[in-house]
């Protein structure tokens, strides 16, 4: 039995009675969280990573070759590549493979999203993380949460396999996170607040993008994009029965979008190069 505020009921009683009554959910229609947060998982996760890198020779180590999204495969020889080589003229060359996306190596659209090397990169990325992905949770609920974050980060991971230079190996959180900002001003519009505060700092963070060199522009933008869109369908689907229906379908569409995007891109990619000639 188990105690209750009059008497005890019988614990088949208390689990239907759960069950009977309606969870509370958040604005936009998702379970309110409770308990461990999604956000904690994600920073907890690109650290991970991170010390497996450090731990296997940092800059230098496998992770960061097999990890980052690299468009099209490379034969890697001592102090460049030959670029254009197939698997077998690699090892004709002496040289060392490593796929691409394009080769099939589809993990590295996932895998480059929580891969940082330097102490910087990761600390700048799990801090707005750790300050936007609660903030997020909270209106959206966990799943939707998730689902805002995985999108934007593929949409940037895609952005790049479509955008950057072919033999380039992009690595780093910041086309997800990008993301959660292009997720706050969805909420800043839908609730009709000031969004020249939100547009400045977008602004300035892609301007930043832009200049500074050796920064993935490419996935800042897709992440962006893509995070604005995700939480546009969760946001302005109206209220009723087929709420759900209708945000969990425009998920369902984008990600439709998104893996047409991938094989077109992939499809040009596989065309065979000709050039053998060290880089």
């Amino acid at each position: 039995m188990v105690s209750a505020s009059v008497g005890f009921q019988c614990p088949e009683c208390v689990h239907e009675g759960n069950r009977s009554v309606r969870q509370a959910r958040t604005t936009y229609g998702g379970l309110i969280p409770r308990g461990l947060s999604v956000s904690l998982v994600l920073v907890a996760l690109n650290v991970a990573v991170w010390i497996a890198i450090q731990a296997s020779g940092g800059d230098s180590s496998k992770i960061v070759d097999w990890f980052g999204l690299l468009p099209r495969g490379i034969c890697t020889v001592p102090g460049g590549y030959y670029p254009g080589l197939s698997d077998n003229a690699c090892d004709v060359t002496g040289g060392s493979w490593v796929p691409g996306v394009a080769d099939g190596a589809l993990w590295r659209m996932v895998t480059s999203v929580f891969t940082q090397v330097t102490p910087m990169h990761l600390f700048l990325n799990i801090l707005n993380i750790w300050i936007l992905g609660p903030q997020l949770e909270q209106a959206f609920g966990r799943a939707r949460f998730l689902a805002i974050y995985a999108l934007a980060g593929l949409a940037g991971s895609i952005t790049i396999l479509w955008l950057s230079e072919e033999y380039s190996n992009s690595i780093g959180a910041s086309g997800a996170v990008f993301g959660l900002l292009g997720a706050l001003l969805v909420m800043v519009l839908r609730t009709k607040q000031a969004p020249q505060g939100m547009l400045i700092w977008i602004v300035l963070s892609m301007g930043y993008s832009f200049l500074v060199p050796g920064i993935s522009w490419q996935g800042h933008l897709g992440g962006l994009l893509g995070g604005f869109l995700v939480t546009a369908a969760f946001a302005w689907a109206p209220r009723g029965p087929r709420r759900h229906l209708l945000q969990w379908g425009s998920v369902a569409v984008f990600l439709v979008i998104l893996a047409v995007l991938t094989a077109v891109r992939i499809h040009e990619l596989a065309a065979p190069l000709t050039g053998i000639t060290p880089s």
